[in-house]
């Protein structure tokens, strides 16, 4: 058996690693693991990744959870180009810093925002107040402009003048509160104008093919109500 991910578009690393599997032509079997009816707390996806999240991958007897993991396992693997993760030392630190960061700042802010603006009233049917949506959004809205000012600037990526795995899973993060309703790029021309080129870097038909779950987020089935008891207590530990 080839390379296996284990992937829900729902989720912005599986689309960051979904992206950039397709976009480098790397033959994988896509294998769906659909994270609102929690297929990933079963014990067969407990046995490719027993920290049962998703993404996962499989290379035949090896197995790696974490998309960062996942997304350098590909780029060390497959002939891919260099500006996707540099090999100047300095160009590769900035990536580097970049997938540091975002892990506990934009990745949190952006998750914040889609459960409380979405799914936690819509999926799940629990009323979340306006005092607290307030603060997530202003969250999300502090941490967008610290990507702005301290990483894009005034390049035309992140870490410099070509599309990189900072990029990638950057823009998949943010489209979690767009797919949520909120303007993001509104007001930022400097974003507005980079997630434009990040799209064409990519390719458009690409970029809406893996997006387009997560755009159609907002019309979540009720989850099963046996599915809500096992995930609520997870959902709420993810966003804190």
């Amino acid at each position: 058996m080839g390379l296996e991910l284990y992937l829900d578009l729902l989720s912005q690393p599986c689309r960051a690693v979904y992206i950039f599997a397709k976009k480098n032509r790397i033959p994988f079997e896509l294998r769906p693991v659909d994270l609102l009816k929690g297929q990933h707390l079963s014990d067969a996806f407990a046995q490719v990744n027993p920290l049962k999240k998703v993404p996962a991958l499989k290379d035949g007897d090896f197995t790696l959870a974490e998309s960062v993991a996942i997304l350098l396992y590909l780029t060390r693997k497959y002939k891919v180009p260099d500006h996707w993760y540099p090999q100047d030392v300095q160009a590769c630190a900035r990536v580097d810093e970049y997938l540091a960061w975002q892990h506990t700042t934009l990745r949190r802010s952006c998750l914040r925002a889609l459960w409380h603006k979405v799914m936690f009233p819509v999926f799940l049917g629990e009323p979340v107040s306006p005092e607290i949506l307030a603060a997530t959004l202003a969250e999300l809205d502090v941490t967008v402009q610290l990507l702005e000012d301290n990483f894009l600037q005034n390049k035309a990526f992140l870490t410099g003048p070509h599309i990189s795995l900072a990029d990638l899973v950057a823009i998949t993060e943010l489209m979690h509160p767009v797919g949520a309703g909120c303007q993001v790029f509104e007001g930022r021309p400097k974003l507005a104008a980079w997630h434009q080129r990040v799209e064409a870097a990519v390719g458009e038909d690409l970029f809406r093919e893996a997006h387009e779950v997560i755009l159609k987020a907002k019309d979540s089935p009720p989850a099963d109500p046996t599915v809500k008891q096992k995930l609520m207590p997870l959902v709420l530990a993810m966003i804190q």
